[in-house]
């Protein structure tokens, strides 16, 4: 496995580019296959991919605050000692890592967006308190979390077709989510998940020679605040205390209230208010919380340039009907005991080219759905292998990789070695999973 895993951390160094460069090829090769294998014309993929670019700018905007907020609210003092003591728990490389992992998976299954951020830094956290650990494994597990988002409480597929008047409910009616995030087999996979990609992440760690650690001093941030030279009126709202605790109440309240009425609805945009609020109030004065956001959003700059390609790439993927064609190939070679297997396999595929959920759901689903009724197929199950198809090539996608890395300081080629692996596995586990149970 060390062999393996150094073998293939050594071919993505030489080899994959910088994510910008990659979504510019990954461009060039969708407009290629639409004009290969679509009746769209040169003109055509051109005006879909324009049309498109701006598709994901609400999405773009929340992952920025994603980023930002969890930034700002992990470097806060009370934020970092909580951190720092979870932390402490780790003895060993080998414990660090399948810690980082374990608690990856869990925070990714509640909450994607709450596990990428908490995952990365608690990862880099722990890496100021185990130096000899690999800093790009320990990252890498973190990122593994992503693997079990959308089987998990904040799955955006299972989600849709549990709510009432979801855009596909006269093909396939309401589904509960006892037929789909709760149901046997998306259990037996989650629970699967969570014992095997701790125990491969702790086998990849590599031989103590080759072994890539990072300086503890190097991971600190220091927050720059100007000091005060007078005491003017504005001086002194800046640095109050009870402002960053009013507006913090307020937040906690409406918090409170949400959760009262909707329940345990932990969407993007919640995790969003909460890790701004919290932020809020650790930093006890504006002028420090202000601060902080100016250091975090020094990290963001990958995602506010690379998301708009994406969703030139998903424009083109759409309306030129390649996604559709990916599908239906599927379709094609498949029986009704093997339908969830290549639906799962397909939406892996069109997830590489459509890294968004909700997106390649809108794609497939008429596709998909249409087929299992042919075949004989449950709707619940369909939906739940496009779902897991959507989570399981995110391993080798630098779309969803690259918050954790604005976090961590490292390249997309740094991680990507090992996640090859837990790609692999966790594709056996999951194809395993749908087939037999």
């Amino acid at each position: 496995m060390k062999l393996l895993t150094r073998w293939s951390n050594t071919l993505m160094e030489r080899y994959l580019p910088d994510p910008y460069i990659f979504v510019a090829i990954l461009t060039l090769v969708v407009f290629g296959l639409g004009l290969g294998f679509t009746d769209s014309g040169p003109l055509d993929m051109v005006v879909h991919w324009g049309d498109g670019f701006w598709g994901l700018l609400s999405f773009t905007m929340q992952m920025v605050i994603v980023l930002v907020a969890g930034y700002v609210l992990a470097i806060s003092p009370v934020f970092k000692k909580l951190l720092s003591t979870l932390a402490g728990v780790a003895k060993s490389p080998g414990s660090a890592i399948i810690l980082v992992s374990v608690v990856a998976l869990i925070a990714c299954w509640i909450n994607w967006g709450f596990g990428l951020v908490i995952g990365a830094l608690f990862a880099k956290e722990i890496a100021t308190k185990v130096p000899n650990v690999d800093y790009r494994l320990l990252i890498a597990s973190a990122y593994s979390g992503m693997i079990i988002w959308h089987g998990g409480l904040g799955g955006s597929i299972p989600l849709s077709i549990a709510t009432e008047d979801h855009p596909f409910a006269d093909i396939m009616g309401v589904v509960h989510t006892s037929e789909t995030i709760f149901s046997t087999y998306n259990m037996i996979i989650v629970v699967a998940l969570l014992i095997a990609i701790p125990l491969l992440n702790r086998f990849m760690m590599p031989k103590p020679e080759h072994t890539v650690t990072v300086d503890p001093k190097l991971l600190e941030e220091h927050i720059e605040v100007e000091k005060d030279t007078d005491h003017t009126p504005a001086s002194k709202l800046e640095n109050s205390v009870i402002i960053s605790m009013l507006i913090g109440a307020l937040g906690l309240i409406y918090l409170i209230q949400h959760f009262i009425t909707k329940g345990f609805d932990l969407n993007l945009n919640i995790v969003n208010f909460i890790f701004l609020i919290l932020g809020v109030i650790f930093h006890g004065t504006p002028k420090r919380f202000l601060a902080a956001v100016t250091t975090a959003v020094k990290t963001a700059g990958g995602i506010i340039i690379q998301f708009p390609f994406y969703a030139g790439i998903m424009g083109m993927m759409v309306a030129s009907g390649l996604a559709g064609v990916m599908s239906e190939w599927f379709v094609s070679i498949s029986t009704g005991s093997t339908f969830p297997l290549f639906t799962f396999f397909a939406a892996g595929l069109v997830n590489f080219f459509v890294p968004s959920g909700g997106g390649q759901w809108a794609v497939q689903a008429p596709i998909m759905l249409d087929a299992a009724q042919t075949l004989g197929v449950s709707y619940s199950k369909t939906a739940m292998a496009i779902a897991w198809g959507d989570a399981w090539t995110n391993m080798i996608q630098p779309f969803w990789a690259l918050p954790a890395l604005a976090i961590a300081g490292l390249r997309a080629k740094d991680i990507m070695g090992f996640c090859i692996f837990v790609l692999v596995v966790s594709g056996i586990i999951i194809s395993i999973g749908l087939y037999f149970f």
